[in-house]
């Protein structure tokens, strides 16, 4: 199979260098999260009430910002937006420009960077606290259509849809309008659906609203059950296609089911990731699949692709390419 991108590929550039646009190389242009991760593996059971002795990393991520760094890393063109506190935007976009993506950071002068700490349970999963700080206010209305011009797609989470919830009809509302802003210029949206709990507390029929007319959707099992009320993988992919022309279910270390507009859902055998509740898997699994797709590549190839990604996230501490 012939691919104009590899599972190998690194952008180096150095601090500060400008980016070159690469030549018949498809751009993206992803909206959404920046944050600084902690991340935190006690060496045993954590002791209420008391020290616990750990090994504590700080790494910059966001979900958003995590899938643009796996594109600029499998060689496609990459724009972010996020917004950062004012003292952190220097810092962040270096973070981005060392995997050759052109971050376009909005500097809060009253808020502070995202902050998500990671407690890693050894064999048990993770538990996550999350502080959102400036992503709060980032809004649709924070894409220029300058940006937009000339791009193959519009990536984006579910984290971006749910910071509106104090006002669910203006968040439809603003979405909408970038979705019919990226469909007068040609550029596809993909979203991910991003946080199964968050999705529950801001509802799924405002969910499916705000991201109506979007290309492509990348849930997981659990966030594609709670989006359709269905539980059979295959039922609820098939669901979904009716909304959307594609749809990369995940199942873990099941594989991926994929399902597109008036073909029957298959399930996609993948890589297996023994370990895919790790930080970063899902952000990598979503940057490997968009970036085949916009290729040329099948479903199925991308999913294959994503899952390579995917597995190379296992083991990295923090969400980005090591």
């Amino acid at each position: 199979m012939s691919q104009p991108w590899s599972v190998d590929v690194d952008v180096d550039v150095g601090a500060g260098s400008a980016v070159a646009v690469r030549q018949n190389v498809p751009r993206v242009v992803v909206f959404g999260d920046v944050i600084d991760d902690i991340v935190v593996h006690p060496h045993s059971g954590v002791r209420i009430g008391t020290h616990t002795a750990a090994t504590i990393r700080r790494r910059p991520g966001g979900s958003a910002a995590n899938v643009s760094a796996w594109l600029g890393n499998a060689g496609m063109e990459v724009d972010f937006v996020g917004r950062v506190g004012a003292v952190d935007r220097h810092r962040h976009e270096q973070h981005l420009s060392e995997h050759g993506v052109r971050a376009h950071l909005i500097a809060d002068a009253t808020r502070s960077t995202g902050t998500i700490i990671d407690i890693i349970h050894e064999g048990s999963g993770r538990s996550t606290l999350v502080e959102r700080g400036a992503n709060r206010v980032l809004t649709p209305n924070d894409v220029p259509d300058a940006l937009l011009q000339g791009a193959s797609a519009l990536f984006f989470t579910g984290y971006s849809v749910f910071s509106g919830q104090h006002d669910p009809v203006g968040t439809v509302s603003d979405f909408q309008e970038l979705l019919a802003r990226c469909s007068l210029l040609g550029v596809s949206v993909v979203v991910d659906p991003g946080s199964v709990g968050f999705l529950e507390d801001f509802g799924t029929e405002p969910f499916l609203r705000a991201v109506h007319g979007a290309s492509v959707l990348l849930p997981n099992l659990t966030e594609g059950r709670l989006l359709t009320g269905l539980i059979d993988p295959l039922d609820v992919a098939a669901k979904l296609a009716e909304s959307f022309s594609v749809v990369a279910l995940t199942l873990g270390p099941d594989g991926v089911v994929i399902a597109t507009a008036g073909a029957p859902a298959v399930i996609v055998p993948v890589t297996r990731l023994e370990r895919a509740g790790t930080i970063g898997v899902g952000d990598a699994f979503n940057a490997g699949f968009l970036a085949a797709w916009l290729t040329g590549e099948a479903c199925t190839s991308a999913a294959d692709f994503g899952a390579r990604l995917a597995a190379r996230a296992i083991g990295i501490v923090g969400g980005r390419p090591a």
